[in-house]
């Protein structure tokens, strides 16, 4: 198993203050925008415990509290909740929340912010509505087809993104006639540990698990680290997804799970495959 891996302390945090705004609002009267986190077993236990979830803000009963998610949601979605009236109960991930301050204040010191991320991951959405105009990059072909030419640059990263990866589009932007690129690591430091271990783990075994939502961003950069380290990988999000054929013909199997996996995901795989 994986020295470091499963939940981090952002998906701890966010879990707990959707369990507190629970029970301080009574079952039914609080309303994520979107999933806690990117876990369909933790999402639905906290469906069981009363958590109500909706994609838009308009069809929520101002009677009743909006939570904001640990991806973070962007200031016109904040502002749109307080118009409606409803109490905001904010779960945004420390980090996430550190992202969205340093984009609004390379855009006040004049930068022209980018950020290397991928356009669809809610994080990313609501990160760049903290400056009136981002530029999202994500491969190579993206900067060649997004990147304008500004002279001063302010560089931000998804938080779940891996060291690597930042690092090489970094280099590539700064191959480019820019008078001054200004880069702030906002890179989650749980996630790159997890990273490392998963990394360090495929040298000692044969194939590996990376357990976590299929739709966890983190946990899908981990599963691409691994086969990348030339290691057989499987992601699944939980035992009922295994395949004797995985395992077959192997003698070592490695185990890591994503920052959104819980610890009783990742215990009854290991026992399930233990009995193999």
């Amino acid at each position: 198993m994986a020295t470091s891996r499963g939940f981090c302390f952002g998906v701890e945090d966010a879990i707990e203050i959707a369990e507190a705004a629970v029970a301080a609002h009574g079952a039914g009267k609080v309303v994520a925008l979107g999933p806690v986190i990117h876990n369909k077993q933790v999402v639905s236990k906290l469906e069981q415990a009363g958590l109500n979830q909706s994609g838009d803000i308009e069809t929520i009963d101002p009677a009743h509290a909006v939570l904001i998610r640990s991806h973070g949601a962007s200031p016109e979605t904040m502002q749109r909740a307080k118009d409606r009236g409803l109490q905001v109960v904010d779960a945004t991930c420390v980090l996430v929340k550190r992202a969205q301050n340093v984009v609004r204040q390379l855009h006040e010191e004049g930068y022209h912010v980018v950020m290397i991320g991928d356009p669809e991951h809610p994080e990313v959405q609501g990160v760049i509505g903290y400056a009136p105009d981002v530029t999202v990059v994500d491969t190579g072909s993206d900067l060649e087809a997004a990147l304008p030419y500004k002279e001063r640059l302010g560089v931000v990263a998804q938080t779940t993104h891996s060291p690597e990866h930042v690092a090489g589009m970094i280099a590539e932007i700064l191959k480019r006639p820019y008078r001054e690129v200004k880069i702030v690591n906002t890179l989650c430091l749980e996630v790159t540990r997890r990273q490392e271990a998963a990394i360090a783990l495929c040298s000692e075994v044969d194939v590996m698990f990376v357990l976590g939502g299929l739709h966890s961003a983190n946990t899908k950069e981990m599963a691409r680290l691994c086969r990348d380290a030339g290691t057989d990988t499987y992601h699944i999000e939980t035992w009922e997804q295994f395949e004797p054929r995985m395992a077959a013909g192997k003698k070592v199997a490695g185990v890591t799970a994503g920052a959104s996996t819980p610890e009783w995901v990742i215990r009854e795989f290991v026992e399930k495959l233990e009995e193999m």
